[in-house]
């Protein structure tokens, strides 16, 4: 499992800690099939997923040998890779003498530490590594079909224009339209004119809509949830050879060190055919880590918890996947304490050999969508502090006492003072 500590960088300060059993203190995060990030806004959520995004793919281009783990280790170069989120300005003090910064993440096969100002890069010995597909859906994402072009755009951050370019792919992968889990509304793609459409029935009438016309939820759901789709079953179904569409600078990689082993002559044939599935294993993608910032952007409660439902669904297509998501919402609590609460049950349904209690269970949380408590977890950032804790479970259930939840209970306890003052009048 792959682990992370941050401090003093952007709004983190001494980042996590944990008291543990023992007393002693822990203070690295760790990255979960299922990891979520809660907290006010400026708390850090987004700068956690994005250090998380800027690490694991640090970590696949040393796998895959695009540079040499040297070339990382001057700051002006670090800083460049922190550029692709718009994050190179949050290290601490910025401009300062003292560079008091601290990030440190422990992958699979590479611990990268940033510290005093220096990169340090450790070859670890792993042989598990999983080449993963890394996709950041930023909350800026339902601008998309409100501009007539938004590859043309011209955008302060790279990763919105990949989000642009994949989400492109996409909707040229569609054969048809396919069914998004709200409502059983359809998205239709009309390739010659470069037109979303959202298609539906209200009471029996059906109608088509542009994506551009149609609510903002829509307007959130439709690239989140297609560009998900598109990737968890493209890294799925890939095989053998890589048939992920790669970058003109990975074709051309590709195809260099398959030049040079096919034209070693002092390979034999059996010596070139590892060699070659080697190669071909490098550069093929066999983990989706999607990091994605408010799933719940625009969305009504049971809209939340459906596209909550599909994203987990993608993300248990691979043992490798990683889902990693910042919200603002309650809902997205509660409604993964039902799906890690409906895979325990799912345990002793079947034990019990009561399998006919488990469409019952179905109905509640599709089978694809359910979560092992092992599997998740949730981290709550302080603004005020600069602190990162660990939301408590119960019997493996997120505890109820988060700060989303606290913020309900605090309208509550305000409208209870208003009756109070009322009833002294």
């Amino acid at each position: 499992m792959s682990k992370i500590k941050i401090k003093n960088f952007g709004p983190i300060k001494e980042g996590f800690k944990d008291t543990m059993p023992d007393g002693s203190t822990e203070e690295w995060m760790d990255i979960k099939k299922v990891t979520l990030l809660i907290g006010n806004q400026g708390s850090g959520k987004s700068t956690v997923a994005k250090l998380i995004s800027t690490f694991v793919w640090l970590e696949k281009a040393l796998v895959r040998g695009d540079y040499d783990s040297k070339w990382f280790t001057q700051k002006n170069r670090f800083l460049k890779l922190l550029a692709y989120h718009r994050i190179e300005n949050y290290y601490h003090p910025k401009g300062g003498m003292f560079d008091t910064t601290e990030i440190d993440y422990i992958g699979v096969a590479f611990r990268i530490k940033y510290a005093n100002g220096e990169l340090g890069i450790t070859k670890l010995d792993s042989i598990e590594y999983q080449l993963p597909q890394v996709m950041y859906v930023p909350a800026e994402r339902n601008f998309l079909d409100n501009v007539k072009d938004a590859k043309t755009l011209i955008l302060t951050s790279q990763a919105m224009l990949d989000f642009v370019s994949v989400y492109g792919k996409s909707l040229a992968e569609l054969k048809g339209t396919i069914t998004l889990p709200i409502n059983d509304v359809q998205i239709d793609y009309n390739k010659q004119f470069d037109i979303v459409y959202v298609k539906g029935e209200i009471k029996g009438d059906p109608y088509k809509i542009r994506l551009s016309d149609a609510s903002s939820g829509f307007q959130s759901i439709v690239p989140l949830f297609l560009v998900s789709w598109y990737l968890a079953n493209s890294v799925k179904n890939q095989s053998g050879v890589p048939n992920e569409p790669m970058s003109s600078e990975e074709m051309d990689k590709f195809r260099r060190e398959i030049y040079e082993i096919l034209h070693n002559k002092s390979f034999t044939e059996e010596q070139r055919r590892i060699a070659l599935s080697v190669l071909t294993s490098k550069f093929n993608k066999t983990a989706f880590i999607n990091i994605v910032e408010e799933p719940e952007q625009n969305l009504f409660p049971t809209s939340q918890q459906q596209i909550l439902h599909s994203l987990l669904a993608f993300n248990n297509l691979g043992d490798a996947n990683r889902l990693i998501m910042t919200t603002h919402s309650p809902y997205l609590i509660n409604f993964l304490s039902v799906a890690i609460q409906a895979a325990d049950l799912k345990d002793q349904i079947v034990e019990k050999g009561k399998k006919e209690l488990l469409p019952k269970l179905y109905g509640i949380v599709p089978e694809n969508a359910l979560v092992k408590a092992d599997d998740v977890q949730i981290y709550q950032l302080d603004e005020r502090q600069g602190r990162i804790t660990k939301l408590p479970t119960e019997y493996g259930i997120p505890s109820d006492d988060n700060y989303l939840n606290r913020q309900l209970k605090l309208g509550n306890d305000q409208f209870d003072a208003l009756l109070d003052i009322e009833a002294e009048l």
